[in-house]
């Protein structure tokens, strides 16, 4: 869903909220959290109605809280993610809806900029062209995040921009309703993504992301372009590694052209030398060296804008791949008894930090620290720093602490 923040929805920053009004336990706590944000949003001049509107009938919903801490993106395997979201039906799905759609997409491809096959792919991934949009009330959703205090600030900017949307009457109570997190319509846009960069393209007099396909795309065209989208560029490609490739550099904060990617080694997905080409480009392995590798351009920051999980912008790149006609991936996924479970990641953590490497929280996500302190430790035992845990480093990180015990 696309989020409109700082270049990741994980560096959230200070909290916009008084003091009291995040994290708020059980009934009264939550009454007290909705007295103060309308409290607060009538001291800001927002709409006494539009306030009544959205905030009257407010309710706290557990399932929502336990979503946002469990969310796939997070949880699962790469492989599992992508096995789970580019599937053949969706494929096929999107070639019709391609086809259905085809000169609205090419005329937002001139206006925008943004290839159709992306846009496409946006819309498969959201809402599985249509399919469902979630029963969520929108209120609720940006209310009781905002109030259980992990991400207040950003829940708070979506609450002011939902009030202000209802006030200027550009949204209708009776319509707000989408995901657990707040988003609405084909392309799942939040309300401050709505209020900035939703576009009225079928010339109705409104908006409409959930009744008008051309309102839904050219929206999603438009917050693209908005942010920056490369005309004419790919998001990425899948890439082969030349044997004993050096895993000094990779990541996306490590760029190289491409020619400079190909000289270190890296080579199509069918083993073919990559286009001797500028473009800058970073090197990405969701599952180490055992599993695909992919050189990602600057449009996937864009779709890591949208969602910042690199799980999920390789599959829209994936998935925008295969509509096009492309193949499946060539390098399949590590065997699946060396994927840790979320305990034994947990164990993974536990263990680095016993021994020096700080891999952060033990939460059992295989998150930045993680992959850091993994790389330190591998580096040290002369093993291919790629910084993922799998079953042989938890056994090996087993057989260390033995050792040194």
């Amino acid at each position: 869903m696309p989020k409109h923040t700082a270049p990741l929805l994980l560096l959230l920053a200070a909290a916009l909220l008084p003091a009291g009004t995040a994290a708020a336990e059980g009934p009264e706590g939550f009454q007290q959290c909705v007295r103060e944000l309308r409290d607060d949003l009538r001291a800001e001049g927002y709409a006494p109605q539009a306030i009544a509107a959205t905030l009257g009938e407010v309710q706290f919903r557990e399932r929502i809280v336990e979503l946002d801490r469990a969310q796939p993106e997070s949880l699962q395997h790469f492989s599992e993610y992508l096995e789970a979201r580019v599937t053949p039906e969706r494929i096929e799905q999107g070639r019709r809806m391609y086809r259905k759609h085809e000169g609205l997409l090419w005329r937002l491809h001139d206006e925008y900029g943004v290839s159709p096959r992306y846009l496409v792919a946006l819309w498969g991934m959201e809402t599985a062209y249509g399919a469902y949009f979630g029963r969520m009330p929108v209120v609720d959703a940006v209310v009781t995040l905002v109030c259980d205090g992990r991400r207040e600030a950003f829940f708070r900017r979506q609450l002011e921009a939902t009030v202000a949307l209802v006030g200027e009457g550009r949204l209708q109570p009776g319509e707000l309703y989408g995901s657990w997190a707040g988003a609405m319509g084909h392309t799942q846009f939040m309300p401050t993504t709505l209020r900035d960069h939703a576009v009225d393209y079928d010339g109705s007099g409104s908006v409409d992301l959930r009744g008008s396909v051309p309102d839904a795309l050219a929206s999603a065209a438009s917050y693209l372009e908005a942010m920056g989208w490369q005309r004419g560029e790919r998001w990425g490609r899948e890439v082969t590694l030349a044997e004993g490739f050096e895993l000094g550099r990779f990541g996306l904060d490590e760029t190289r052209t491409v020619a400079e990617w190909a000289r270190a080694g890296v080579r199509r997905a069918d083993g073919t030398a990559l286009p001797d080409s500028g473009i800058e480009a970073a090197l990405l392995l969701p599952m180490g060296i055992g599993g695909p590798a992919f050189l990602v351009y600057e449009n996937f920051r864009k779709i890591l804008r949208w969602n910042p999980s690199v799980s999920y912008a390789v599959a829209v790149g994936v998935l925008a791949d295969r509509i096009d006609g492309q193949p499946p991936l060539r390098t399949p996924a590590p065997p699946e008894a060396s994927l840790l479970e979320r305990d034994e990641v947990r164990a993974v953590q536990r263990r680095l930090n016993e021994r020096g490497y700080d891999s952060g929280k033990v939460d059992g996500l295989i998150g930045p620290n993680t992959r850091s302190a993994v790389r330190a430790f591998q580096r040290e035992r002369g093993l291919p720093p790629d910084g993922y845990p799998d079953r042989a480093l938890l056994e090996r990180l087993g057989a260390s602490r033995a050792a040194a015990e």
